[in-house]
């Protein structure tokens, strides 16, 4: 992996400030992999909605969320847009009871 340091510092305020954060760039820019060096870095729970294993371990979106109380990075998002609406009921739950 080439180190970009720049990026992570650009990332972590962000992921303070708010409770939704998602990185955006073009195909191929290192999105992947800067979260996968993240999740290596933190206690974050990883799912890669390329691999059959994180999507079926998110089948029960809901109940495999609800107990994460840590940092959860869910790569490739947009392949489960069903997920947008419940992590919105778990945000607003969490910010709402300061999490």
């Amino acid at each position: 992996m080439i180190n970009r340091p720049r990026y992570l510092e650009a990332l972590e305020p962000a992921l303070g400030d708010n409770p939704v954060t998602a990185p955006l760039g073009p195909r191929q820019c290192g999105k992947t992999t800067l979260a996968q060096f993240l999740s290596r870095q933190t206690a974050a729970r990883y799912f890669g909605l390329e691999d059959p294993r994180d999507l079926a371990r998110l089948e029960s979106s809901m109940l495999a969320l609800e107990r994460l109380d840590a940092l959860v990075i869910i790569d490739e998002v947009q392949r489960k847009p069903e997920l947008f609406e419940i992590l919105r009921v778990l945000v607003d739950v969490c910010v709402s009871v300061w999490c």
